[in-house]
């Protein structure tokens, strides 16, 4: 990833970062579709993404420039969209080799609350939210043909609902690892898996990483 980005490319196609980190818009705007949702930001705002977070982002013709910025393994990251108070100061610090303070800076950010736009956005909220959200009684509830639910949503987020409420189960149980003494029996069970070894084998592809290994990191 690098550090400064000025981007020009009508899309960059659906990625996964593998470290949490803060996306300053210094200029420009675009549009970003992913795992927290999708978001329309512009100078001034701040991406803040977790790690192993999956996005694709759409860009107008007259582009935008980013600054991005790795977040410390101890900030605590929750992922969503605020804003800069100080852009300026944040960019000095950048250049002035104190990327660590910049960081802190970001991930201080005040997060705006999730704002959808249409019904692929309140689906892609309900799954983040709850993976074990069936998706025959959602698009029966809303009165979307099941064949347009999935068309219409990967036409937004680049991944189909059932992979969406996949990827959304997996970061459920990761954080559920990291951040609680529950077993992983009981967080497989909780989050909708068939049994342990599937959330295994779930977290890591994801990650990398078993489950124990994600737990062995926060101690």
């Amino acid at each position: 990833m690098r550090v400064w980005q000025t981007i020009r490319t009508p899309i960059i196609g659906r990625h996964v970062h593998r470290r949490a980190y803060a996306a300053l818009v210094l200029s420009g705007c675009y549009e970003e579709a992913g795992d927290s949702g999708r978001h329309r930001v512009q100078a001034g705002d701040v991406v803040l993404h977790e790690a192993f977070e999956a996005h694709l982002d759409r860009f107008p013709k007259s582009g935008a420039v980013i600054l991005n910025v790795s977040l410390p393994a101890q900030c605590a990251v929750r992922s969503g969209v605020g804003r800069a108070n100080d852009p300026d100061a944040i960019v000095r610090l950048v250049e002035g080799g104190d990327s660590e303070a910049a960081a802190l800076l970001l991930w201080s950010a005040e997060l705006r609350q999730w704002d959808f736009q249409d019904w692929p956005d309140e689906l892609a909220m309900s799954l983040a939210q709850n993976a074990s959200v069936s998706l025959s009684g959602w698009s029966e509830a809303k009165g979307i043909p099941p064949w347009d639910l999935s068309r219409s949503f990967a036409k937004v987020f680049g991944i189909s609902p059932s992979a969406f409420r996949a990827t959304a189960r997996t970061r459920q149980a990761w954080r559920a690892i990291r951040t609680t003494g529950a077993s992983l029996s009981a967080i497989a069970a909780h989050c909708g898996f068939a049994d342990q070894a599937h959330m295994t084998r779930s977290g890591k592809t994801m990650t990398g990483h078993c489950p124990s290994a994600w737990r062995s990191a926060c101690k």
